[in-house]
């Protein structure tokens, strides 16, 4: 099954719009749509877990202490970090090559770090 990613709020609206004009066909949902602007970590990974989308998130300080925790208790789609100092293209070449080249299946309950 094909990747369908999740925006974190605090993920770069550009990140989000670049990916979907070099790949028209990508499901990348934006944080306002996927309604998790406002809402603590833990209801972010909640609401992607149950929309079964990977979450895609500049957090890396919290949002990895609060996905080991959530998959204590139940499964997630996964979620990939990108650290807000990675070039937006780079960013957007990564993601693409991880939508392009892996399923659903590989990501589930697993953390990735860009870049690649």
């Amino acid at each position: 099954m094909r990747l369908r990613f999740q925006a974190d709020a605090d993920l770069n609206q550009k990140i989000v719009i670049g990916l979907r004009r070099r790949e028209p066909m990508i499901d990348f949902q934006d944080a306002h749509a996927g309604g998790v602007i406002g809402i603590s970590d833990p209801e972010v990974l909640h609401r992607s877990a149950t929309i079964d989308r990977i979450l895609i998130s500049h957090d890396q300080g919290t949002m990895p202490t609060h996905f080991g925790r959530f998959i204590d208790d139940r499964s997630s789609p996964g979620l990939i970090i990108v650290p807000q100092y990675l070039d937006i293209g780079t960013a957007i070449d990564d993601l693409l090559l991880i939508w392009a080249t892996t399923e659903a299946a590989e990501w589930r309950d697993k953390i990735g770090y860009l870049p690649l």
